[in-house]
């Protein structure tokens, strides 16, 4: 059976910058909520575009946020998850020189939530490396 390890900063921030779909997690009056999103990475921070009446704009400003990234292999028994943890910060738009989120689902999201990162941790599970290789979208923006 494979062994769990934690992973190294430089490593989160690669894996980070090269995925496109995670996680956010937060709390609302509900309780807790995750919400899957398309984001983007600019600078040390989070990106993801959000509706002006979506759980996003209207819980997420402010308060302490949770993102994740994963994959798995299920094959071959190894994957990873990075969790990024920060505050988030409802903007009117992209800041300058970012790369806006790809949308997957239709809608109107004119607002962009920001979570800049005060905490990058990670694990992997099996072969520490080629983990990218397990990312479904392969690209790096700056």
């Amino acid at each position: 059976m494979p062994k769990s390890h934690e992973l190294d900063l430089p490593t989160c921030e690669r894996l980070l910058w090269r995925g496109a779909f995670g996680r956010v997690g937060m709390v609302s009056p509900r309780g807790p909520e995750i919400v899957p999103v398309n984001y983007a990475v600019h600078g040390q921070a989070v990106l993801v575009h959000t509706a002006a009446d979506g759980i996003l704009a209207r819980h997420a400003n402010g308060a302490d946020l949770v993102f994740e990234v994963d994959a798995v292999d299920h094959d071959y028994w190894r994957g990873f998850s990075v969790v990024a943890r920060g505050r988030g910060e409802l903007l009117d738009s992209l800041p300058e020189g970012a790369t806006p989120p790809r949308a997957w689902a239709g809608g109107e999201r004119r607002q962009v939530l920001r979570i800049a990162w005060s905490e990058l941790t990670g694990r992997a599970v099996g072969r520490a490396t080629g983990l990218e290789a397990l990312l479904p979208v392969h690209r790096a923006f700056g």
